[in-house]
């Protein structure tokens, strides 16, 4: 018998945890330490990934927790299980084929199929280099691959595992956690990711949402335009400066969650989030 014993609906959460949590990459990046996380509101320190899991298992579904090492989405499943919540935890590499298979087998096997899948994986890779190393010609392949990895190979490979039986089904939403790098190619700056793959990541919704709207799934992008509070953002100058233009992971995962719950007669296939006080990208 799986995990999942009450047989309730699946969401899976591609990249549950943050690279901004209290231990995460980025926070150890901008700020050497880890940040104490203790008094900060339970919704907002695992970032996006962490908010949409805790937001879909307080709406009764069984959520799956994706991550490359399971401590990483420790704290977070017990908050969701402190919450009454149900989930598990299941390691999944995005670089590997394989890994994405396995993952999937035992999604498939302890969970059940998704019904609702949300490909919110990120990467930090490129924000080490230092500012004479803006160029192009500068960027190892290494990081060019790995941002294609996690921009548009690995959504590929996802949707190839869950597709099928949602078109079988003839429901289920396929949504993807994207940024405003996806609206057209810009320069990497100092600091920034590899982040113009992303373009792909929207182009492959669009496809998909040709492909396999006709049969019942909905698929979104969701661009998230600006900074999304966590424990390592919040830390941060800017954000303390300007607290006005932080965005609050929980109402994120409301808009999740609110385009999964639309009448398949406006379903919304693309969607712009961006801070009352900046400018929308374009």
């Amino acid at each position: 018998m799986g995990q999942n014993v009450n047989g309730k609906e699946v969401a899976v959460v591609i990249g549950a945890t943050s690279k901004w949590q209290s231990n995460g990459r980025n926070t150890l990046l901008a700020h050497g330490h880890p940040i104490d996380d203790s008094t900060f509101p339970v919704g907002v320190r695992w970032g996006v990934g962490g908010a949409i899991a805790q937001k879909f298992a307080q709406e009764g579904f069984f959520v799956v927790l994706t991550t490359r090492n399971e401590a990483n989405a420790s704290p977070l499943a017990e908050a969701i299980r402190q919450q009454r919540g149900e989930c598990m935890i299941v390691e999944l590499d995005l670089v590997s084929q394989d890994s994405i298979a396995n993952a999937f087998s035992t999604i498939r096997r302890e969970a059940g199929d998704p019904d609702v899948l949300i490909y919110n994986a990120g990467y930090m890779e490129g924000r080490e280099l230092p500012p004479d190393k803006e160029l192009l010609e500068y960027v190892p392949l290494e990081i060019f691959d790995l941002a294609q990895h996690i921009s548009s190979r690995g959504p590929f490979l996802v949707a190839k595992e869950v597709l099928p039986a949602m078109r079988r089904k003839g429901h289920g939403s396929f949504f993807f956690s994207n940024n405003a790098s996806s609206l057209r190619g810009r320069k990497r700056l100092t600091g920034q990711s590899l982040y113009y793959p992303r373009v792909m990541m929207r182009t492959l919704a669009q496809v998909l949402t040709e492909e396999y709207s006709e049969h019942g799934v909905h698929v979104a992008n969701v661009i998230i335009d600006g900074l999304i509070d966590s424990p390592g953002t919040r830390a941060l100058p800017i954000a303390q400066k300007r607290p006005e233009i932080v965005m609050n992971p929980v109402k994120i995962a409301e808009a999740f969650y609110y385009l999964h719950t639309q009448d398949r007669s406006c379903w919304t296939h693309e969607l712009q989030l961006t801070p009352f006080t900046t400018k929308p990208s374009y």
